[in-house]
Formats: structure tokens, C-alpha cells, sequence
């Protein structure tokens, strides 16, 4: 563990800036595993949906109410492309990934790493999808929405943690492993 937080600093201090930056949809663990991994690392900890409620006055669901899922997608769009931080880990929500210029701001300023989780697992782990803040289209289901985001995970990740049946540990150590080997 000693090494692991050593390796990281040293990649740090080097000029290499990047944050690690978790992909996936909701209820795959970014936050949880967000705040272990910076904790573990020695980095910060950001949650971009807590930035989003920041910036906005309001919480998730509410800003989807107010303006609708485009509305939502071009709020989150805009934050995450603002985000200007150092030495941490991003926790971003799940439909970032449909903002071009997030993406690409997240890209140049960290290393996207997707966890990925079966739909059994996710379905199991989601309540109620609307106070969660998960975007939906009219008559979408959430099966529909995996299916249609999974293809986008896979293409933007720079790393992938395959969260199945793993302990918290488990992923956090294998995210270290992936980010250290590059």
C-alpha cells in the first residue's frame, strides 16, 4: 500500500498531473470507490454531482424537473468541462459521457477509468431512479439506457475495472495497478 501511494506521488510530481477520473453508470460505485481510492492514494476526493448541486442551488432530480434531461445534460456538460482540479479523484455521474466537451476536459486533465458492472448488478443496486437524479428519455427504460451508454463507457475509458462480485478493496487496488502501469 506504502509502495502504491510512493509510485503515485512520484507520477505526480513529475509534471504528470492527471486526475483518475471514474466512469460508469449509476450505482456502479464511483462515489464510494472514489472516496476510498483518494483516500488510499493520498489524493482529494470530488464528486461532480455534489458540484453540480453546488453550482445550481439544487439537487439532481430537481434541476431534471426545472429543465428537463437536455436541460440537465447541458448543465452537467458545462460544469464537468469546468472542472479544474489537481491531485484527485473525479467521481462523475453517469451521463457525463454524453457531453463532448466534458469528456474531452476530463480526458486531458485525468485518466477515465470505467467500472463496470453487469445490468443485473446495477438493477439490483438502483432504487428509485428519478431521486437518484438518472436521466431517462420519455418511455426509457433502464435496460434501453445501459445498453445505449456501456458502448460510450467502453470508448472513452482509458482503463477498465471490471466490478463484479469485487470488494471495494479489490477494485481500488486493481485501479492503482492500471493507472501505475501507464
Amino acid at each position: 500500500m506504502c509502495s502504491a501511494r510512493w509510485k503515485l506521488s512520484l507520477i505526480w510530481g513529475k509534471g504528470n498531473l492527471k486526475n483518475i477520473v471514474l466512469i460508469g453508470m449509476p450505482g456502479a460505485g464511483k462515489s464510494t470507490v472514489g472516496v476510498v481510492l483518494a483516500k488510499h492514494a493520498g489524493l482529494k476526493f470530488v464528486d461532480s454531482d455534489l458540484v453540480i448541486q453546488e453550482q445550481t442551488g439544487m439537487l439532481l432530480h430537481e434541476i431534471i424537473a426545472k429543465m428537463g434531461d437536455d436541460g440537465f445534460r447541458q448543465t452537467e456538460n458545462r460544469i464537468n468541462a469546468s472542472l479544474s482540479v489537481k491531485h484527485s479523484v473525479i467521481a462523475t455521474g453517469g451521463s457525463v459521457i454524453y457531453g463532448r466537451e466534458a469528456v474531452k476536459h476530463l480526458r486531458e486533465i485525468g485518466t477515465l477509468v470505467y467500472l463496470k458492472l453487469s445490468y443485473g448488478a446495477i438493477e439490483e443496486r438502483l432504487g428509485d431512479l428519478k431521486e437518484r437524479g438518472v436521466t431517462l428519455r420519455e418511455g426509457q427504460t433502464l435496460r434501453q439506457l445501459y445498453d445505449e451508454r456501456v458502448p460510450l463507457y467502453e470508448r472513452y475509458a482509458e482503463a477498465t475495472v471490471d466490478c463484479e462480485d469485487k470488494t471495494i478493496r479489490e477494485i481500488v487496488s486493481e485501479i492503482v495497478a492500471k493507472v501505475i502501469r501507464r
